[in-house]
């Protein structure tokens, strides 16, 4: 954590500095970076959140050893017994409605497990930041593109870096 807030004074510093070149610099540097910065944040922790309340809520299946998958990626010498009857004794039809069982059909309870991290304050507060912030740059005619759009990968470079620290 301590490390964390090192980088981001750092960074504000460096930002801060950047006001002798200009106000304009400055100004779109500091809302370009904070934008991209907590959008990046913002999406670690919500999936972070996210993955570890799965993980709790549903019983996840170990996977194979590493080995074991090198060796037999499509388990083909698994040791569960294989159905060897004839042809002619199958019964195609059921199985054919075993197999469609199987198939998942896309439903409202896994389309709100799936969109929960994306629709999670942690990410939607940093985009508006990130609108509003464009757009309040260019109601006052302060925006210059040429130095907001390297300012976002600067926030995306160091916020990657934080979160990674932050969210192992």
């Amino acid at each position: 954590m301590q490390k964390t807030i090192k980088i981001f004074v750092a960074t504000e510093f460096l930002i801060l500095a950047s006001s002798i070149i200009s106000y304009t610099f400055f100004i779109n540097f500091q809302v370009a970076y904070l934008s991209s910065f907590f959008i990046i944040l913002g999406s670690a922790y919500a999936y972070k959140k996210m993955v570890n309340t799965q993980t709790d809520i549903e019983n996840i299946n170990e996977k194979r050893d590493f080995l074991d998958e090198i060796e037999d990626p499509y388990e083909l010498y698994d040791e569960a017994p294989i159905n060897e009857v004839h042809v002619d004794e199958l019964d195609l039809k059921a199985i054919v409605k075993e197999e469609k069982q199987k198939i998942k059909i896309l439903n409202i309870k896994d389309i709100k497990k799936g969109s929960r991290a994306g629709f999670s304050l942690f990410r939607l507060l940093p985009y508006l930041f990130l609108v509003l912030g464009f757009i309040a740059l260019k109601n006052n005619e302060v925006l210059d593109i040429s130095v907001y759009l390297p300012s976002l990968l600067v926030g995306i470079i160091i916020g990657y870096s934080v979160s990674k620290d932050l969210f192992k």
